[in-house]
């Protein structure tokens, strides 16, 4: 199939949904099929073949962060072209009520549209307000996916209507292989943090606030951060003795954050909030590390309630610090919970999740599978028909679905 993929936010800065739209192109190649991903981006930026860039990215600020998107007539008039050209079976958008090419992209496609929402959002007065906007382009969509029961509720209490559930995927393999950082883990313990460290939400001033009590109990401990953000406002405060027991990385590639994963002890989310999945836990169990987390309700579904993963009360220090404690003293706790961790995450791996994604694609383009030759042959004037009920294959994993209290596919509406 010829899938058009749009992400909203700067292909050039990383983040969760971008390199969720990176691992299910990649995916998609190797399974056979033609991805094409629009994403803002400088025409002289170094991006992979299958990346359109839609021009300068600008920053604007969304669900307590900074998102990097891009709008106006000139994105306008490259979206128009990506879709002529592309002669797409399926468009397939990424949080489509994110300002900028997502919402681009749908209002002026004409054919099958898939959106997948990412973001978890309480409440929002911006997304109230622009609800007279959104709610005729989101008509337009064929078929909604959640990556998670949070970003599925936000969905369904801003825009109404309902969606699929199929997780965040993670290249278990890529993080399993990888090989430690020279000298790392260290000896002594080591504690790993990776994010945005300058964005409250993250989470890193609870577990800055923990280092006093983790390293009075356990002096030699380390600590391994990864991430953008000024690392001197990140440790102002801290005592001269405890600074000099964290390893500030700063931005990593791809390669090295799994190599980093594989370099601690327990690797650390303090996260308070904003959170609809967590992929940065389920990367850190594909890696065979033990994760102590926030008990906020995305991270308890991931860790399953705390069998393949540690959890402390959400912004507490204390706690952080008394289970991290906990965890680097119980090598056989870390093994055991790296174990569960390891067979929970396989639910989350790429080829699995993308399978199901390609379930959603075959349904809303009218396609079927002739199972005596293996050929696909088109049906895309049954498309509308198609869209109104998701079939079920053997592709699809009811359990993962009603694992997280939902229908599988098979047997829930678009």
């Amino acid at each position: 199939m010829r899938v058009g993929l749009v992400c909203p936010y700067s292909w050039e800065h990383p983040g969760g949904v971008q390199a969720h739209v990176r691992d299910l192109a990649e995916t998609l190649i190797g399974l056979g099929h033609e991805p094409s991903v629009l994403a803002p981006g400088d025409d002289d930026a170094d991006l992979p073949a299958y990346v359109v860039p839609a021009g300068r990215a600008v920053p604007v600020r969304y669900n307590g962060s900074v998102a990097r998107v891009n709008f106006g007539l000139i994105s306008a008039s490259r979206v128009r072209r990506w879709l002529r050209d592309g002669h797409f079976d399926v468009l397939h958008v990424h949080e489509p009520a994110a300002p900028g090419l997502s919402l681009l992209a749908l209002w002026v496609a004409d054919g099958p549209a898939v959106a997948t929402f990412h973001s978890s959002i309480t409440r929002s007065r911006a997304m109230a307000a622009a609800y007279p906007i959104l709610q005729p382009i989101v008509e337009k969509l064929s078929a909604r996916i959640a990556v998670s029961e949070a970003a599925r509720r936000t969905l369904v209490e801003h825009l109404g209507g309902d969606a699929v559930l199929i997780p965040n995927g993670v290249a278990v393999s890529r993080f399993a292989s990888a090989e430690p950082l020279p000298g790392w883990p260290d000896p002594a313990g080591t504690l790993g943090f990776l994010g945005r460290f300058d964005e409250s939400r993250k989470g890193f001033a609870v577990l800055r606030d923990a280092l006093g009590p983790i390293l009075s109990a356990r002096p030699g401990t380390r600590v391994l951060v990864a991430g953008p953000g000024n690392a001197e406002e990140a440790l102002e405060g801290v005592p001269p003795a405890v600074r000099n027991q964290v390893a500030m990385l700063g931005m990593v590639s791809d390669e090295d954050k799994a190599r980093m994963l594989r370099s601690v002890d327990v690797y650390v989310a303090p996260n308070t909030g904003g959170e609809s999945f967590g992929i940065i836990l389920t990367e850190a169990m594909a890696a065979g590390t033990p994760v102590l987390a926030s008990d906020i309700d995305a991270f308890a579904r991931v860790l399953d309630d705390g069998k393949a993963g540690a959890l402390f009360p959400n912004g507490d220090s204390a706690a952080l610090a008394a289970e991290a404690v906990a965890l680097l003293d119980d090598s056989e706790r870390r093994g055991r919970l790296a174990e569960a961790a390891r067979e929970a995450v396989r639910q989350y791996d790429w080829e699995t999740v993308a399978a199901d994604v390609v379930a959603v694609y075959e349904t809303v383009a009218g396609q079927r599978l002739d199972e005596t030759n293996g050929d696909a042959k088109s049906t895309r004037g049954a498309g509308g028909a198609a869209a109104r009920s998701v079939r079920q294959d053997g592709a699809v994993r009811d359990s993962r679905w009603r694992r997280f209290g939902l229908p599988s596919l098979g047997d829930r509406r678009p």
